[in-house]
C-alpha cells in the first residue's frame, strides 16, 4: 500500500485538481467524483491551531442558513475558549467564505456545520458517504484520505489532502451515482495522540429531513 501525502500530478480518475476558488466548479462537470482546492492556507494559523490545547477546539453540529455560519462558527469557539485573536479571527472568516462558496454551488441556502476534534478512528473505512455532495476541510492534523477501489477492495494508492485545503466529494445522492470508484476515510489516528480539527459542511435541501 501507498501513501502520497502531498498533492501530486498523478491523481485518481474523476479527482480535480484547482489552484483558486473559481476551479471549484469543476465539482459539476460529469466526470468529476472529487475537486481539491490546492491552496496556500495561512502557515500561521495552521501552525498555532496544531499547538493549542485539545480541549479548547471548537465542536458543534448545526443547520444554519449559509450567510449565517461565521456568526456561528464564532460562537462555537467563544464556546470551546479557543483563544481570541488573529489566527481564530482567520478561521472563522474561512470557514464563512468555503460555506458561501460551497452553499452557492451546491445552491442551497441551509448547510449542516460540523466542526469536530477527532482523536479517534472514526470513519476509517473507505466508503462513499449517503449524501449529494460534501466538502471537508482538516484544519489541524492528517487530511482526509482517498483512493481508488477495485471491487470493492481497499484502495491500493492512498491519497491525503494538505492540512487546510478543502476538498469537495460526491457522495451516492449525486444524480447519478458516481461510479469512478473514488472512496475516502478519515484518517486512522487512534492511539497516535493526534487530534484533528475538521469541518465539514453538507447542503440541505429540505429542513425537515435534517439531522
Amino acid at each position: 500500500m501507498n501513501i502520497a501525502t502531498s498533492i501530486s500530478a498523478d491523481q485518481p480518475a474523476g479527482v480535480s485538481v484547482v489552484r483558486d476558488a473559481r476551479g471549484l466548479e469543476s465539482f459539476r462537470d460529469s466526470a468529476c467524483a472529487a475537486t481539491l482546492w490546492d491552496r496556500a492556507a495561512s502557515p500561521d494559523a495552521i501552525s498555532w491551531f496544531a499547538g493549542l490545547d485539545a480541549d479548547t477546539l471548537p465542536c458543534g453540529r448545526v443547520v444554519v442558513l449559509a450567510n449565517a455560519v461565521g456568526e456561528t462558527a464564532q460562537h462555537l469557539c467563544d464556546i470551546s475558549g479557543m483563544p481570541k485573536g488573529q489566527q481564530c479571527d482567520w478561521l472563522i472568516d474561512d470557514i464563512a467564505s468555503l460555506a458561501q462558496r460551497f452553499s452557492d454551488l451546491m445552491q442551497s441556502a441551509y448547510l449542516q456545520l460540523r466542526l469536530e476534534a477527532v482523536a479517534t478512528n472514526a470513519c476509517r473505512k473507505f466508503h462513499l458517504d449517503a449524501i449529494m455532495g460534501r466538502l471537508v476541510c482538516t484544519y489541524r492534523g492528517t487530511g482526509t484520505q482517498y483512493g481508488t477501489s477495485v471491487s470493492g477492495k481497499e484502495p491500493e494508492h492512498i491519497f491525503t489532502v494538505p492540512t487546510g485545503a478543502p476538498i469537495l466529494l460526491r457522495g451516492t445522492r449525486w444524480p447519478p451515482k458516481p461510479e469512478m470508484g473514488l472512496l475516502h476515510r478519515s484518517p486512522p489516528i487512534e492511539g497516535t495522540g493526534e487530534t484533528r480539527l475538521v469541518l465539514v459542511l453538507d447542503p440541505i435541501f429540505d429542513l425537515e429531513t435534517a439531522e
